[in-house]
């Protein structure tokens, strides 16, 4: 393995220069220092992680929760996206990234008492149930901490436009003549209630009644209680014209329900679905969605928390929004 004191060698400097050149030290020369980062790189020079870790005070290790009840793992193509974008940038700023559990090995342990056995210097909370005490005991903890679409006081969070993407779709349905809107949306969340905000406010703001029938709590990415909803919905002596499914893949419980009642999409009913995953593109008829921004979510996460890892005095605990855009289909039929 290369070291400082072969790339000093070759580089005719010392072994301080070299550290001072690959650590980013000011008082050496910068045809020197450039001198000496090529010459690291042409011969393959890796830090050691042990010693960066003792010198910077830091692991370079990023821990991420990402708690899924529903069990799709990294098959869930929307957090499965996220959780790619958290780790391109994590890479990019020299950084890894390790899943926290409430486990060690086979001992159980709560969040925290993993987050400080793997030493990780702060974490990116996807998923979780954000009641947990444990959950809530990491939340509080002194380390660097970022939530994805939650808001816990004096934390950062990065949220996806919820209020926007419904408040779009909403609109959308309406320029094509639905004046019959049902909505199924997802467990009660803070991203649930802003979906439910959006979706209120543009159907006021347009003049469009909406009965309290009209409006079913589902379970998110679940298609088997979207497609018992959906079903409820298509038997009211007043049907709907379209329905907005709380994700794309739960859409597929609804779909089924449509073709059980003997109905055409969009002929007979129209919907749109929320999300913008790939599989959205290949239904039949294409859906019309709202397509998140997985990649800037994920990555814009990890960046932030990184921010206030590296630069702890100055990162400020805010809110950032993340927008999305309408993916038109062929789900939305015009009356």
């Amino acid at each position: 393995m290369v070291s400082m004191k072969d790339i000093a060698m070759r580089c005719g400097v010392s072994v301080a220069t070299v550290s001072k050149a690959l650590s980013g030290q000011q008082d050496i020369g910068e045809e020197t220092r450039l001198r000496v980062l090529r010459t690291a790189d042409e011969m393959g020079y890796m830090a050691n992680a042990s010693a960066r870790a003792l010198k910077t005070n830091r692991s370079y290790n990023i821990g991420v929760v990402f708690v899924d009840p529903m069990r799709g793992g990294l098959a869930h193509e929307f957090f499965s996206a996220v959780l790619d974008g958290i780790r391109s940038e994590a890479e990019r700023s020299g950084y890894d990234i390790t899943f926290i559990n409430r486990n060690i090995g086979v001992r159980p342990a709560s969040y925290l008492q993993h987050c400080r056995y793997r030493g990780v210097d702060g974490v990116v909370i996807v998923l979780a149930d954000y009641q947990d005490p444990m959950m809530l005991e990491l939340v509080n903890a002194d380390l660097p901490v970022v939530t994805i679409d939650h808001v816990f006081n004096n934390r950062l969070s990065v949220m996806s436009d919820n209020l926007s993407g419904t408040d779009a779709l909403v609109r959308y349905a309406v320029s094509k003549g639905h004046r019959r809107l049902a909505f199924i949306h997802g467990e009660k969340t803070s991203v649930t209630q802003s979906r439910l905000i959006g979706f209120h406010r543009a159907c006021e703001e347009l003049g469009v009644r909406v009965p309290d029938a009209w409006i079913r709590e589902g379970v998110y990415h679940d298609p088997k209680s979207c497609r018992a909803l959906t079903a409820e919905l298509l038997a009211l002596p007043e049907r709907p014209t379209c329905i907005f499914f709380p994700d794309d893949y739960s859409f597929i419980g609804g779909a089924n329900a449509i073709r059980d009642a003997g109905l055409r999409i969009p002929e007979d009913v129209s919907v749109v679905g929320y999300d913008g995953i790939p599989l959205s593109r290949i239904m039949s008829p294409v859906l019309t969605t709202w397509r998140q921004d997985t990649d800037r979510l994920g990555a814009l996460s990890a960046a932030r928390l990184i921010e206030q890892i590296e630069h702890p005095r100055t990162a400020i605990p805010d809110r950032v929004l993340v927008t999305g855009r309408l993916q038109e289909g062929e789900s939305v039929g015009e009356i």
